[in-house]
């Protein structure tokens, strides 16, 4: 009796390995709660990511190169969906890592190309608008579909080798037990990341994005002074402030990513210091809540996103017309 009661106090991930880490303690109400609402996070990251990828194929009118930036987007935010968020919340919930030590390592590159190539498409939806607003006329020269397809292709080519160097070269384990997934990068990989993965492309975006607000707000100006004396540049007002609002939009997305990033690699930073293990996994779930966020954010400022999600969900797009709908009716933007 003596040994079951001791049992019950000290739970090992592994019993049978002596060196096996203690499993942590759960009611079974939290433990049923948690699996409840991560698999909740789960399928909805994957299901909202799935509608803006079948809206973006499906309909010809939204091959464009800044949507194609955003399937790109939504295709990461899919998989974190699909294999970061379970796997983080099993992890999390059984405070055991039951997958091995090479999973442990392919799961840490999985994650980090996931970030890195969401971080690249961040990057690339500014330099998208930023073109779009600041030089409307070399826009449709220099931003086409092929050169887009192209250039995203080898930013997730190069967020794979990047993290595929930084795994490889991982030499350091911080597991003191077994049943731990835990990789500590050496010092100078944690330079390297914070200024590829960070600062660089971090002060690209903000000041992209402060470039493009200043130069719209400038251009609303003079669209509004001519609109006064001049009735014919109507359309061309528009279109303008069209551009306006889709840089405001996607602005939108772009701060919200950073808010959910900025305390992630603060705390990658600080990764010595005596930060309380709830706020690091408050600070990760962060990120990875982000994936969930996006499509909302288009459901919210993005009329064809919504009328396409309608026929999506009423089975409306099986019909034979259906990708040459024009999905901008009576809207602009």
């Amino acid at each position: 009796m003596a040994y079951k009661t001791e049992d019950l106090e000290t739970q090992y991930c592994f019993p049978a390995i002596n060196s096996s880490c203690i499993k942590g303690k759960r009611s079974r109400h939290d433990y049923y709660f948690m699996y409840m609402c991560f698999s909740f996070l789960s399928i909805w990251t994957v299901f909202l990511n799935l509608l803006v990828i079948i809206s973006i194929s499906h309909f010809k009118k939204l091959h464009t190169p800044t949507n194609i930036i955003i399937l790109s987007l939504a295709v990461a935010d899919l998989l974190v969906g699909l294999i970061v968020i379970p796997i983080e919340a099993i992890k999390l919930i059984e405070t055991c890592w039951y997958f091995g030590d090479t999973f442990c390592k392919l799961f840490m590159l999985i994650m980090g190309l996931l970030l890195s190539a969401s971080l690249s498409n961040l990057v690339l939806i500014a330099v998208d608008r930023y073109v779009a607003v600041c030089y409307p006329l070399l826009y449709p020269q220099k931003i086409t579909m092929t050169r887009m397809i192209i250039i995203i292709f080898f930013c997730w080519l190069f967020s794979s080798t990047y993290n595929i160097a930084i795994v490889v070269s991982i030499s350091q384990r911080t597991a003191v037990c077994y049943g731990e997934c835990n990789i500590m990068l050496t010092f100078e990989w944690r330079v390297i990341d914070l200024i590829f993965s960070f600062l660089f492309p971090c002060t690209l975006i903000i000041t992209l994005h402060l470039r493009i607000f200043y130069v719209a707000q400038k251009q609303v100006k003079v669209i509004n002074s001519l609109m006064k004396s001049v009735k014919c540049v109507m359309e061309g007002s528009v279109r303008r402030k069209s551009e306006s609002k889709a840089a405001l939009t996607l602005g939108i997305i772009v701060a919200i990513h950073l808010l959910c990033w900025i305390p992630y690699y603060i705390l990658t930073l600080t990764e010595n210091t005596a930060i309380p293990p709830m706020v690091q996994y408050c600070l990760i779930w962060v990120l990875y809540i982000n994936s969930f966020l996006n499509p909302l954010i288009y459901a919210l400022f993005y009329p064809w996103f919504r009328k396409s999600v309608k026929h999506i969900l009423t089975l409306q797009i099986f019909q034979q017309a259906s990708p040459l709908l024009n999905i901008f009716s009576n809207h602009h933007s």
